[in-house]
């Protein structure tokens, strides 16, 4: 056998390990728990960070006001340092639609040490534990809500005795971009942090979506939550693990009524949003990126390059093996297709798709080692070795 047929017969081999042994990554049917009303409803407050996001808050920010939950509940907007009026769009949105009480406030610059949106979190969580709410809903300026989201993740949270109950937004898929590289975003996300391991009690993986998580406001203050994690660029994954560490019971999975509205038409702004965090994500640690530089090159760029090879020399025991760990990964990519209502015929270009994911966590390195850090709405974080400790 060639060298390139032993690769193949590797890449095979992890392709059967993670259809295996990584907790059903693949499975896309972890939707919202069984849930059960409470006798009394508790009261909520919804923490919304938001910098320049005048594009997108009148889709959200409606959807928030609109809620139908039947226990007191209200929404703290933080406007962080916006320049695009974003607070007083906010004003003007709750005067036209009505609906929940509204508070807006800005926190001022973050101090040092402190990521900006983890800055703006903080301030409305402090605004909000003065009204004692017993939970707290953690929600991006950009995503949508329907009507009774609220409703079923507090009940969701009531009927299992979570600590967190986080939902992945669906995010938006409409250009030719969007398509190819919006839905490989999650199902390498759930391959790196399985949804099925991460409700397990005992089980060491954690991690949360962002755009939306249900906290006890108890389970906050016990985990010193934000101030815990205040370093995080990648705050929903510290935020779990935080909560997960200290003995909380926590859930993630896919959202079927709660969508980010937030647009990435061009290759250009996806690359932004993926480059900004991936070497954070990699603990800024050159040997990890080798090493996932490497396996990203042999789980997803091996089998497509193996059935070429094989076919152009002839050789059956390239081709076979290539062409199963190919088969494998297109079907085990194939159900995120399905739930982002996307044609099938997609499933065997993501070989392209990690490709440009393996060049977008190289860019993230040599921005940061160009003393650019992470940088996100017109900030930089400089100070990526204060971050490390804090985001895995």
């Amino acid at each position: 056998m060639s060298a390139i047929a032993w690769i193949a017969a590797v890449s095979l081999a992890a392709w059967l390990w993670l259809l295996l042994c990584q907790g059903s990554f693949w499975r896309t049917d972890i939707r919202l728990p069984p849930q059960r009303d409470p006798e009394t409803w508790p009261s909520v407050a919804v923490v919304v960070p938001a910098r320049d996001e005048a594009e997108v808050l009148p889709v959200s920010l409606p959807s928030l006001l609109a809620q139908d939950y039947p226990g007191r509940a209200e929404i703290f907007l933080v406007d962080d340092g916006s320049t695009d009026g974003t607070g007083e769009l906010a004003r003007e949105l709750a005067r036209r639609s009505g609906g929940l009480p509204l508070t807006v406030s800005s926190p001022g610059e973050p101090p040092a040490g402190w990521t900006g949106k983890l800055w703006a979190v903080g301030h409305g969580i402090a605004l909000a534990r003065a009204r004692g709410p017993e939970y707290l809903l953690l929600t991006d300026a950009d995503i949508a809500h329907e009507a009774d989201s609220l409703r079923r993740l507090v009940a969701a949270a009531h009927a299992g005795g979570f600590d967190i109950v986080s939902q992945m937004a669906r995010l938006r898929v409409k250009s030719l971009w969007e398509r190819l590289v919006v839905p490989a975003f999650v199902y390498f996300f759930a391959q790196l942090y399985p949804f099925r391991r991460i409700g397990r009690r005992g089980a060491r993986t954690a991690a949360a979506a962002g755009g939306c998580v249900l906290l006890r406001a108890d389970t906050a203050e016990r985990a010193r939550i934000p101030d815990a994690i205040r370093h995080a660029v990648i705050d929903d994954v510290a935020l779990a693990r935080a909560v997960k560490g200290g003995g909380g019971h926590i859930w993630l999975g896919l959202a079927e009524r709660v969508d980010s509205v937030r647009p990435y038409p061009r290759l250009h702004d996806l690359w932004r949003m993926v480059s900004r965090s991936a070497y954070a994500q990699l603990r800024h640690n050159p040997l990890v990126l080798l090493g996932t530089v490497a396996g990203l090159a042999l789980v997803y760029l091996v089998p497509p390059v193996a059935v070429l090879a094989g076919l152009a020399t002839g050789s059956a025991a390239t081709v076979l093996p290539g062409a199963l760990a190919w088969l494998v990964m297109t079907g085990t990519y194939a159900p995120m297709l399905r739930y982002y209502r996307q044609p099938l015929w997609l499933a065997p270009l993501l070989p392209f798709t990690a490709f440009l994911y393996l060049l977008m966590t190289v860019d993230s390195a040599v921005q940061h080692y160009r003393g650019r850090g992470a940088a996100w709405k017109g900030r930089t974080y400089a100070r990526p070795d204060a971050v490390v400790g804090e985001e895995r």
